[in-house]
């Protein structure tokens, strides 16, 4: 609310005391350059200086509530008053350290920077030295002593940079989420290489995410799918498809992408007490499993056509009851004989022996048994793999994937 207020330095002593017991609920505030005019008029038209000691003390309470200014910058404006009969706004006075480095000084330290490519601060700080001590150029006698801090400082004034323009390329990021390094599983399943595989864009828009995940040893794989991959929708789908390994996991492997590499998936990981790395730079075979499993396996099966994001719960379903167990139990996988030549290298080679299913290379280890998760048995694994053929798994699982992709093609029309 906003009060206009009028001839206010025309009230006498009595008005002023009937509008302070009028006003003693009311907070007044005027701008600095009309409170100070106010309050000349004021003392003015009061003759304040001929006052006695009670009518000021009227005075000064009538123009602290009508200005709000405190008691203490009152009395110094009624000092000036009395001291010059004028209230003046006073500049800023603000401290001003003295300039030791001139323009020209920062000419030449540009100059310099430019003749040697911008050496590092030590280096250059050197280099000025020399200029003046060894090589005598009274030109670089202040800047011969200058810090190596200082002049870093220099280096980011506006007069430098005015003379010279520096491109810097963008710096790495340093996460400190997971370890940067291979995975050693030690021959021990449950070390998982996982990654994302996206499905195109339909209408401009992002179509569903694949989520595979492969153990390093046994090549268990399991599939899920995510509408994006936030936190939001991308958690609940890691949580499933961690449940449907039967083997207790140890160690969750990926690339650099947030998707993955973020606080939220780490505090997962750590609440599961399982070990987290990511791929290093270079390092092209760090994650080279699950990739080589995305073309091979995603792509091949699910194809490279857009799928709107909408039905990503219907591919987790699909996973989940058809394609996985279809991979993991009737689905053979190539394990390849790594032998070392006379010059050392390693050389892999595939025969038609090493070619078995996970829930088969799984059995052939060594106490596999032990680490299976609680509540599996061996058993139960065996009539889950010899329940149906792998022709009849195959031919269900390719049943449900085209009855889903087409469903989802007549809903994209």
């Amino acid at each position: 609310m906003t009060l206009t207020m009028r001839n206010l330095e025309d009230l006498s002593l009595a008005q002023m005391e009937d509008f302070l017991s009028g006003s003693r609920g009311l907070q007044l505030s005027v701008p600095a350059a009309e409170g100070y005019r106010f309050i000349e008029r004021v003392l003015h038209r009061q003759q304040y200086r001929r006052r006695s000691k009670r009518e000021k003390g009227v005075v000064r309470r009538f123009l602290i509530q009508a200005t709000g200014f405190s008691r203490a910058q009152l009395t110094r404006l009624i000092r000036r008053w009395r001291q010059t009969r004028k209230i003046e706004r006073r500049p800023p006075r603000r401290p001003r350290f003295p300039t030791r480095y001139t323009a020209e000084d920062i000419a030449l330290l540009a100059e310099l920077d430019a003749a040697h490519e911008q050496l590092s601060g030590p280096a250059t700080r050197r280099l000025l030295e020399r200029a003046y001590a060894v090589f005598g150029d009274a030109r670089y006698r202040r800047l011969a002593g200058i810090s190596v801090s200082h002049l870093y400082n220099l280096r980011g004034s506006a007069a430098y940079r005015q003379r010279r323009v520096r491109v810097i390329h963008t710096q790495a990021r340093q996460v400190s989420i997971g370890e940067r390094r291979k995975p050693d599983p030690r021959g021990q399943p449950g070390y998982l290489r996982v990654d994302t595989v996206h499905q195109g864009h339909h209408d401009g828009k992002a179509g569903l995410f694949h989520i595979n995940a492969v153990d390093t040893v046994t090549q268990w794989q399991v599939v899920g799918c995510v509408e994006t991959i936030s936190e939001r929708h991308l958690l609940p789908v890691l949580e499933a498809m961690l449940n449907q390994f039967c083997f207790c996991i140890r160690g969750f492997h990926c690339d650099n992408g947030s998707e993955f590499v973020n606080h939220t998936v780490a505090r997962l990981l750590e609440k599961l007490r399982v070990e987290f790395t990511k791929s290093r730079a270079c390092r092209s075979t760090d994650n080279a499993l699950v990739e080589g499993k995305n073309g091979a396996v995603i792509r091949k099966q699910i194809g490279y056509g857009a799928i709107p994001a909408q039905h990503a719960e219907a591919f987790q379903k699909f996973y989940a009851a058809y394609f996985n167990p279809y991979l993991n139990f009737h689905r053979p996988c190539g394990f390849a004989t790594c032998q070392q030549d006379e010059r050392g290298r390693r050389r892999r080679t595939y025969r038609t022996a090493d070619y078995c299913t996970p829930y088969e290379k799984l059995r052939s280890l060594k106490n596999w048994e032990r680490c299976l998760k609680p509540g599996l048995s061996a058993e139960l694994l065996e009539t889950q793999a010899r329940r149906i053929s792998d022709f009849e798994a195959a031919q269900r699982m390719q049943k449900a994937k085209h009855d889903l992709l087409a469903k989802c093609r007549t809903q994209r029309r």
